[in-house]
């Protein structure tokens, strides 16, 4: 069974939420959970919960893309490891698709939501959007392996230290996320990419995102 990370799920509440997705009979829905997740891959599975209090725009944009079944078979395709990566910010991190690719531009890009706004941070377990220059955020998204405040706002992984947008984080997978960073890739691409079997949501669609 998979294991609910504390440090990345808040209120206590999301964990009900995490136990109930997987199985655990004995759980009182609360009156308000955060959004959650299960991104299915040949892989195995991994959970996220959505922090959408903090970062709504990313949030709704993220669900958009799982409700129109976008991210279904779309590929975990690029892994990048800090003690190979040459750029001078390094950090470790995958990056998913849709099925139309990385450069599926999907309903548009969306506002950067920047971590100096929503006090989230780039830890562990994170889930955030890939991006070009600011405001250019659409369908890719990527999963933190280690803490990495260079994808913070301040840091400088991208030259513009604007940073990058996190909307919530792994619930449980992991495992999953690591196993698939250490799979053989050339030039950070996966030689046989992950495939993504389904992405869906495990808790009602939010209020806030209904437009």
């Amino acid at each position: 069974m998979m294991k609910a990370d504390p440090r990345i799920l808040r209120p206590a509440a999301a964990v009900a939420v995490v136990l109930a997705a997987l199985g655990v009979a004995s759980w009182t829905p609360p009156p308000n959970p955060i959004p959650l997740v299960v991104i299915k891959t040949d892989r195995g599975d991994i959970a996220v919960g959505l922090r959408i209090y903090e970062a709504p725009g990313t949030v709704c944009n993220f669900l958009r893309y799982v409700e129109a079944r976008a991210y279904d078979d779309g590929s975990v395709f690029r892994t990048v490891v800090a003690e190979t990566n040459d750029n001078p910010n390094p950090i470790d991190v995958i990056q998913a698709a849709t099925s139309a690719g990385p450069d599926d531009a999907g309903v548009g890009p969306i506002p950067l939501e920047r971590t100096r706004d929503t006090g989230l941070r780039h830890l562990a377990g994170t889930i955030s959007m890939a991006r070009d220059g600011p405001d250019t955020a659409t369908s890719s998204f990527f999963i933190v392996v280690k803490d990495a405040a260079a994808l913070d706002y301040g840091g400088l992984r991208n030259p513009d230290g604007q940073g990058f947008a996190a909307f919530g984080g792994v619930a449980g997978g992991m495992d999953v996320v690591k196993a698939i960073q250490a799979l053989p890739a050339k030039d950070e691409q996966i030689d046989r990419p992950v495939k993504i079997l389904s992405v869906r949501q495990l808790t009602e669609f939010p209020s806030q995102c209904r437009r």
